[in-house]
């Protein structure tokens, strides 16, 4: 049975085995699970369709979701960039996404779900950025080097392009897949987070065929 069959059927299985979980991620369910983006967004890796998860370190739904979209994540073949975009819907979600960015900057991607399981199993308080530092600090990142990747005129770059990805994908709500630049689904599109998985993947599978 081909790759993306079995994906549609263990995400369903597992539909009906959960239930719906519905998430509020800006979009309202749309009968066909999907937006189209208008203007269609050009791809930041040469040559290579993008999938984007925009998603916020504070967003119950992302943490639920993400173990998700990280298998899926692994399925994408090589010609596919999966890349994940924090989103700040107001300045005190700022600093959560330098942390993603230094994370990814000191090859520490690692911690990246540990940051999920601290704020919403754990209830560590990462409202700046000393707190944010003492956690890292704790997970084994030296605070000096985590401070300067943190500062970094680099990581303001990387944030500025993910506000400007949000605000060019119209992103309202997290979690939402982007996918080839032309098409936004969410949980509250789909109907559900394995129902956004579904979609993305019909999606990503309608841009590769073209």
């Amino acid at each position: 049975m081909p790759l993306k069959h079995l994906l549609l059927r263990s995400f369903a299985i597992a539909s009906l085995g959960a239930g719906l979980a519905f998430a509020p991620a800006g979009h309202a369910q749309t009968e066909q699970g999907y937006v189209t983006v208008q203007p269609a967004q050009p791809s930041d890796t040469a040559g290579k369709v993008e999938v984007l998860e925009f998603f916020a370190y504070t967003c119950p739904h992302c943490f639920t979701m993400e173990p998700m979209t990280a298998k899926w994540a692994q399925t994408l073949p090589e010609n596919v960039a999966f890349k994940r975009v924090p989103v700040a819907f107001n300045a005190g979600m700022a600093d959560l996404q330098k942390l993603y960015y230094s994370l990814e900057a000191l090859g520490r991607l690692d911690l990246h779900e540990k940051v999920f399981m601290a704020i919403h199993r754990e209830r560590t308080r990462m409202q700046n950025f000393n707190a944010i530092a003492d956690w890292a600090e704790k997970q084994g990142v030296d605070r000096k080097q985590f401070e300067a990747a943190f500062r970094s005129f680099g990581i303001t770059n990387k944030v500025a392009r993910a506000n400007e990805l949000a605000k060019n994908y119209n992103i309202e709500g997290t979690p939402s897949l982007a996918v080839g630049g032309r098409y936004v689904t969410s949980p509250s599109m789909a109907g559900s987070y394995e129902g956004t998985i579904i979609e993305a993947q019909k999606r990503l599978d309608a841009v590769l065929s073209q």
